[in-house]
């Protein structure tokens, strides 16, 4: 089982023929409003490819709240710990050129009222890998983290966005995703120094078109980037790390859960938005066979 601790936003995708300058207006033809949030999206990754899901977070007493967890009841994630607070809903503003590049601001609301208390211990077991993300109070998840190791859980923690977490915290970590500024935020260059600075940490770096490095205790390697017209990078980290979760959740290699998770991050940029983007198992599936 997969428990995920983490945001939960709804998301305004504004397509724009550039992404603008410090100061500069750019007028786009449309918008759509669409559920994300780093917590949200790596859970319904999670769901999509096959895994059980638990979501703890928070959301506001607003219009917002039921339109961001559409998809995730739809995909049968567990909401059970999901509260409703004061404040509003986390609400993310995304702007995104033709080529799939994107700006995003966030405004993370209710995000910031979610405590590590609404997981009980009882969820917390060897059977279960606790997702972690950095849009809600770190310290939070720090907490959560160190109960969770304590209790047998594997603990996986991707470091985005970019910023620090309690070294305490570090420590109880089996697995961290990072993308190459994550990384360096961390000041690390590469995996392999990322791991070495944490005795028995897996470390992975997500490097976009130049593919993804992981080392871990014995073992090394990278995977090249799958050749993709990529047209919206939106949720293509979250989806490489909910699948690639999953897929150490049920029991997958380290290389087989990374080559699965890089095989779905690259069928999300082939599309357009936030979590409408993330593929289903079967899709993940066509396309390794595809490159096999």
């Amino acid at each position: 089982m997969i428990l995920v601790f983490g945001s939960i936003n709804l998301d305004l995708v504004l397509p724009v023929p550039v992404l603008p300058a410090p100061g500069e207006t750019v007028l786009g033809a449309a918008y759509s409003t669409q559920p994300g949030g780093k917590g949200a999206n790596q859970a319904l990754a999670a769901a999509r490819d096959g895994a059980a899901v638990v979501l703890a977070g928070c959301v506001g007493r607003d219009g917002f709240a039921a339109p961001a967890l559409a998809l995730l009841r739809a995909a049968g994630v567990d909401l059970v710990r999901v509260a409703e607070t004061a404040s509003p809903t986390g609400l993310a503003a995304i702007a995104v050129d033709p080529a799939g590049r994107n700006q995003i601001v966030v405004a993370g609301g209710a995000n910031a009222r979610a405590a590590a208390g609404q997981v009980e211990d009882a969820l917390l077991a060897p059977h279960t890998t606790l997702l972690l993300q950095r849009e809600v109070d770190p310290a939070e998840s720090a907490r959560l983290a160190l109960r969770a190791k304590q209790r047998g859980c594997r603990v996986v923690l991707n470091t985005a966005p970019a910023g620090p977490f309690p070294e305490a915290a570090l420590a109880a970590l089996d697995v961290l995703v990072a993308n190459a500024v994550e990384a360096a935020e961390l000041g690390a260059a590469s995996a392999a120094e990322l791991a070495a600075r944490h005795p028995g940490l897996a470390a992975v770096i997500t490097r976009g078109e130049a593919g993804v490095e992981v080392a871990a205790p014995g073992e090394r390697f990278a995977l090249p980037a799958h050749p993709v017209a990529v047209r919206d990078t939106t949720a293509a980290g979250d989806t490489f790390t909910g699948v690639f979760a999953a897929g150490l959740d049920r029991g997958l290699s380290l290389r087989a859960a990374a080559l699965r998770a890089n095989a779905a991050a690259a069928l999300c940029c082939t599309r357009q938005g936030s979590q409408q983007s993330i593929p289903l198992a079967a899709e993940t599936d066509a396309m390794l066979a595809a490159a096999r």
